[in-house]
């Protein structure tokens, strides 16, 4: 056997920030004009997730949100990263992206999570616990799975749109419990290590352990989400992910605010990264050529087939800029064998 190594695709992950002086129209158009310009530098996949009841964030409707996207890019895949199941019954996610399926054939992806994507006073305006507790989450994937085929029994459609319109369907999650049912189902898994970098390497494990060959997915396949901030020199990169740290630190204050600005930031004293307390745990921060082997040994320890980047920064060209240095320096790799 001759181990070779293939190109590891990079794709996007965009909350759509909402950063201080900002409100949540600015946040989205943002998001649209970030997402047109990755899609003409080559990135595979364009993700938003659902977030409900948080000041920072404006994707709160990922369909809806997935739909604009779609509309106008033109190659890039563009899908949910993730819809969190338990809000929501599992026929309308069928219906809506079953018709997003149908309306961009080939280029819609469905991401599926279990967290409640907020503060539970505000989920619960979404759903209610009781309903989103009512089936095990296992049990509402499979729910949803199959409202994508036709019941071959009695020759059903609960869902009109979704038949025959089934979108790429991965599992998201930062642990176990979630890599398992990937597995379990044979679906694709997504590993957040941007939320909990400390566990991505054993959820990724337990997903290969899990993992039952089907014929939509006769091998593993494994993306990982990471926080990345490039700029044209370690020195500004570090400048302005002092907005980040600033951010990060205040919520663990328990005093969350919207992303500031790196001017704002320095004027509190968060620029100086030796500062233990406001580390960026798990964020990759530099150049170029100083976070591409740091994201190259995450790919290295992981396998994985493709790398979600996230890069929240508070000036929107900067975040396009970001971008635009990592494509044109990417050279990752994964190993693999023939």
């Amino acid at each position: 056997m001759v181990e070779h190594r293939r190109e590891v695709r990079i794709s996007v992950l965009d909350t759509a920030p909402v950063t201080q002086g900002s409100n949540a129209r600015m946040a989205l158009r943002n998001s649209v004009e970030l997402a047109q310009l990755v899609d003409d530098l080559g990135y595979y996949r364009y993700w938003v997730p659902e977030h409900h009841g948080m000041a920072g964030v404006a994707c709160a409707a990922p369909a809806v949100v997935v739909e604009r996207v779609a509309s106008v890019t033109r190659r890039i895949r563009v899908g949910a990263g993730g819809v969190m199941l338990p809000n929501h019954a599992p026929i309308v996610v069928a219906e809506q992206f079953g018709t997003l399926e149908a309306f961009h054939p080939g280029r819609i992806d469905l991401g599926l999570g279990r967290a409640l994507g907020g503060p539970r006073e505000i989920t619960d305006l979404v759903r209610s616990e009781h309903d989103r507790t009512a089936e095990s989450f296992e049990d509402q994937v499979r729910a949803l799975l199959a409202l994508f085929e036709v019941d071959r029994a009695g020759g059903r459609v609960a869902a009109v749109p979704a038949v025959g319109n089934r979108p790429e369907i991965w599992m998201l999650g930062s642990g176990d419990h979630t890599a398992r049912i990937a597995g379990s189902l044979a679906l694709p898994f997504a590993a957040a290590h941007h939320l909990k970098p400390s566990s991505t390497i054993d959820a990724v494990r337990s997903y290969l352990q899990t993992f039952q060959p089907s014929s939509l997915c006769p091998a593993p396949r494994i993306v990982i989400s990471v926080a990345v901030i490039v700029a044209d020199s370690d020195e500004q990169a570090q400048w302005l992910a002092g907005s980040l740290r600033m951010k990060v630190a205040r919520r663990r204050q328990g005093r969350p605010i919207q992303l500031p600005s790196p001017q704002t930031a320095e004027a509190h004293g968060y620029m100086d990264i030796r500062n233990t307390d406001d580390k960026l745990t798990g964020v990759f921060v530099g150049c170029a050529a100083t976070v591409l082997p740091q994201l190259q040994a995450l790919v290295d320890a992981t396998g994985a087939d493709e790398l979600l980047i996230k890069t929240d920064l508070y000036d929107p060209s900067d975040r396009r800029r970001s971008y635009e240095l990592l494509m044109e320096s990417h050279s990752l790799r994964r190993a693999s064998e023939r």
